[in-house]
């Protein structure tokens, strides 16, 4: 087992140093995003397109959410690496550029997360994945975006005009790192909570998006990855979602490493932390993703 471990991250060290391959970039509404405010990139969510090689693919997809607070998007560390890893076990990834403040608040964002689930769905086939084997990874405040859509879906818009639409956005599983989660408690990162609802946010919304007191029995499994030692987003958010899971027998798997600061992406830098994609490969595995 050790030796499959460090061969393991051995191979990921490896694999992250080589150049991205993206083969494609999809924009969510080629014909305009719902409340767009212009016609620049920024007004344009997207997803870059990153498919394992045929001989390796599983048959799973995952959305990336990058992290940075609703205001920047990591999308090398949090998004293009992450996808080059996921690609590295068959599986296809689809990073997510989403939204920011101060461009834009609430509902953009969760509108283009939600979205990106949609639209891989409903292209599932172009992709080689199944329908139902689709999940979402986010980082930090893209944790937060992960985490709302995966607990505030529906399962489509039967009727829609636009057929994208009819496809459920209900994630599979989540993968939730160092994420943003409560909006309510002492926990709260203010400045992604200020910057996806505003300087003054409706006490309805804060409370609706503190996605610890959303989950129900029908949110997706999840696998939740933080440090002790965190100051930017406490553990406490992971461990409140975690709990909230486990109220509500949602199979989920959480790792607390002692040390590590925020934003660690894959942690290949972090002697300490680098073994964490190796747990949630197996968990994957585990969750029957990998087959």
């Amino acid at each position: 087992m050790k030796f499959f471990a460090a061969s393991f991250c051995l191979a990921m060290i490896l694999l992250v140093a080589r150049p991205a391959r993206a083969q494609k970039v999809e924009l969510l509404w080629p014909s305009g995003a719902p409340g767009a405010i212009g016609n620049t990139e920024a007004d344009q969510p997207s997803l870059t397109v990153y498919l394992p090689e045929a001989s390796r693919a599983v048959g799973t997809g995952v959305v990336v959410c990058p992290g940075g607070g609703y205001g920047f998007l990591a999308t090398d560390k949090e998004g293009t690496q992450p996808a080059k890893w996921l690609n590295s076990l068959g599986i296809a990834a689809f990073v997510l550029k989403y939204r920011i403040a101060p461009r834009y608040h609430y509902p953009a964002e969760i509108e283009d997360g939600e979205r990106a689930v949609r639209f891989v769905r409903f292209h599932a086939q172009d992709y080689g994945i199944s329908p139902e084997r689709i999940g979402i990874w986010g980082f930090s405040a893209g944790g937060h975006l992960a985490s709302s859509v995966g607990t505030h879906f529906d399962l489509g818009k039967q009727g829609a005009a636009d057929p994208v639409d009819r496809a459920s956005d209900r994630p599979d599983f989540m993968i939730l790192s160092y994420a943003v989660i409560s909006f309510t408690t002492p926990y709260t990162h203010l400045g992604s909570m200020h910057n996806l609802l505003g300087s003054h946010p409706d006490p309805k919304l804060v409370r609706a998006f503190s996605n610890e007191l959303q989950v129900t029995s029908r949110t997706p499994p999840t696998f939740l990855y933080s440090t002790d030692s965190d100051k930017t987003v406490p553990a406490e958010n992971s461990i409140l979602f975690f709990l909230a899971l486990r109220k509500h027998h949602v199979p989920a798997e959480m790792h607390i490493f002692r040390l590590g600061p925020h934003g660690t992406g894959l942690a290949q830098d972090y002697s300490s932390l680098s073994i964490w994609p190796t747990l949630l490969a197996n968990w994957l595995r585990v969750e029957g993703m990998l087959r």
